[in-house]
């Protein structure tokens, strides 16, 4: 794709101001990461737009030619060395504690403010900055595990982006066969739910009947953030693998009546826990149902992550549900395609899958990951499919469950204010009873009656008076 206008006038700047630098700066004779943190200094202190360009630019270029070793050196001494002055926050504190007004609390956060943050500002001036952050983001996030102090720099690249991706500032553009061959690779590369097998595969997922979309970011012109594919059909889709196999017959979309999104992806790991805002599956669907006017209905066919993982956990909590994760555990992939051979697992597993999405939490939000985005956007959870998904990643990742999201057009805002607001799981009728059956739900009913039974006994041993019952002075 062509340069931006920005991209083309920030290259030239560049290009024009790299006889501004001074010499001590341009020639020296560090390397590695005090090449870099040498020139990260200059550019906090440079004040020209045009040299400043020019230094983030080489800072930039010295960065990517640090070999993988020294990188955590790097980020180490951009936590350490560029962090807010101490005496001059507790000043600012004592200021504020002092008297606490508007002025003196907006010094308190200048104060505060880790340089860092200033530089990388300045290091997105160069051109490319913004796809430099949000990989040195990912390398930082590789990291964190093993070196927990690069928490801070994280912290600081994501105060920014979330600026700097808000859905404002994202555009939404249709892919198909004719997208330019640098977008249609990496749809296949980062296709992230069902792998895409090749050219030929990525041909059927582009016919008539089917859709793709994705999010750009004007900084990143080739580099899509998230992709969104999806099948026109009649009726719900219940199961993927005829959504995706390469040789099913191409319908007619004008004969649909169903958008079923089977596979949204996020591209860049590099964003990772970044929102781009709610209602971005509202905004395709908007899309769609500009162009076909005979889908009425939209819906997801969504897989169930992290299922399988609480399965195993509970199991060894719960001596029943170690009885079904056992029946689970003898299973090979091979029996999962009979549909005959696992049907004495269908209303066990239904159940807690439904009692997973609906009751699990994560504090006040859904366990599952994609039950948060999709309830966050305003959908419903209307249907947990039996043998959804029965590739080797859906048995292993949730016993084949998939799940369907329906995104009802005229509920979608107040859905998604009845779960920020309220925390609550917005789900029909039909997975309520599922959940209501399981397993969890049922020792819930029990204990609660052992509980009221045990509570009455008390009462009564200690001559308390029982509900209904009458006092032994009355008349």
């Amino acid at each position: 794709m062509a340069q931006s206008y920005f991209q083309s006038l920030f290259n030239s700047i560049a290009d024009g101001g790299r006889d501004l630098i001074a010499r001590n700066v341009r020639k020296s004779d560090r390397s590695g990461a005090d090449r870099v943190v040498e020139l990260c200094r200059a550019l906090l202190t440079s004040r020209g737009e045009a040299a400043g360009a020019v230094l983030a630019r080489e800072a930039l270029e010295a960065y990517a030619a640090l070999e993988d070793a020294e990188k955590p050196k790097l980020f180490y001494r951009l936590v350490v060395e560029f962090c807010p002055p101490e005496i001059e926050v507790t000043k600012a504190a004592d200021a504020y504690r002092a008297a606490p007004t508007p002025a003196n609390l907006a010094a308190l956060v200048r104060a505060s403010e880790p340089p860092r943050r200033e530089l990388l500002r300045r290091l997105n001036m160069a051109p490319g900055g913004t796809a430099a952050l949000v990989a040195m983001r990912q390398e930082v996030l590789a990291q964190m595990k093993e070196r927990p102090e690069l928490n801070a720099l994280d912290e600081d690249l994501q105060h920014l982006f979330v600026s700097w991706f808000n859905r404002g500032f994202l555009e939404l553009r249709r892919i198909d066969w004719h997208t330019p061959a640098v977008v249609l690779e990496k749809l296949i590369a980062y296709e992230a739910v069902h792998e895409i097998d090749g050219w030929e595969d990525l041909r059927r997922r582009l016919a008539a009947d089917r859709r793709c979309f994705a999010f750009f970011h004007p900084a990143l012109p080739d580099e899509p953030l998230i992709f969104v594919q999806v099948a026109l059909v009649k009726g719900m889709a219940d199961r993927v693998q005829p959504l995706i196999a390469r040789h099913a017959e191409v319908k007619d979309p004008k004969q649909a009546d169903t958008a079923v999104f089977y596979s949204i992806s996020n591209c860049q790991s590099g964003l990772k826990g970044i929102s781009f805002g709610n209602f971005l599956i509202k905004q395709v669907a908007a899309e769609l149902q500009d162009e076909l006017p005979n889908i009425k209905t939209f819906v997801t066919l969504s897989p169930v992550p992290g299922f399988r993982r609480w399965l195993d956990q509970e199991a060894k909590r719960d001596a029943d549900v170690a009885q079904v994760h056992a029946a689970v555990e003898e299973l090979g992939l091979a029996d999962w395609q009979d549909e005959g051979g696992v049907a004495h697992l269908k209303e066990p597993l239904t159940q807690l899958g439904a009692w997973y999405l609906t009751r699990v939490k994560s504090g006040r939000l859904p366990l599952d990951p994609v039950a948060r985005f999709h309830l966050g956007n305003g959908a419903r959870l209307e249907r947990v499919n039996w043998r959804g998904d029965v590739s080797a990643k859906g048995v292993r990742g949730a016993c084949g469950l998939m799940v369907n999201y329906l995104y009802r057009l005229d509920q979608v805002e107040r859905n998604h204010e009845t779960f920020v607001n309220e925390r609550k799981v917005v789900a029909s009728r039909a997975v309520e009873q599922l959940a209501k059956a399981s397993i969890p739900a049922r020792k819930e009913v029990k204990e609660a009656k052992e509980a009221k039974k045990t509570d009455k006994a008390d009462k009564a041993e200690k001559g308390e008076p029982q509900p209904g019952a009458t006092p032994a002075h009355a008349d």
